[in-house]
């Protein structure tokens, strides 16, 4: 499974259109925040976030989780064919977990 982070479009539809509009009410929430990770967290996707600052965004927008994240299939886990292994287990297909071999380029001297 994967996620889609909406922070942004929640954001916008409360009117908060700059990223710092959040700096004062985490405040509030004794959340301190640099106006950089607040950007990050706007613009980007966490890949960790505290359940605090997650009830915080919650509360300040008045919404719900489902409205922040929403889950997506992954594309790499969708349908992905498993190989049988002698003994009854299933494991992946051994090919796509071999490094490729490097390839030396020849010098110029």
């Amino acid at each position: 499974m994967d996620y889609r982070w909406h922070l942004r479009q929640v954001m916008a539809t409360r009117e908060m259109f700059q990223t710092t509009d959040l700096l004062a009410p985490l405040a509030e929430r004794d959340i301190t925040l640099s106006s950089s990770q607040v950007y990050r967290l706007v613009t980007e996707r966490p890949e960790r976030l505290s359940l605090r600052i997650l009830m915080a965004l919650l509360d300040i927008l008045d919404c719900s989780m489902d409205d922040l994240i929403v889950p997506v299939a992954d594309a790499n886990t969708a349908t992905t064919p498993k190989k049988k292994v002698v003994g009854g287990g299933s494991a992946e297909r051994i090919g796509e977990l071999r490094p490729k071999r490097a390839r030396i380029a020849p010098t110029d001297r």
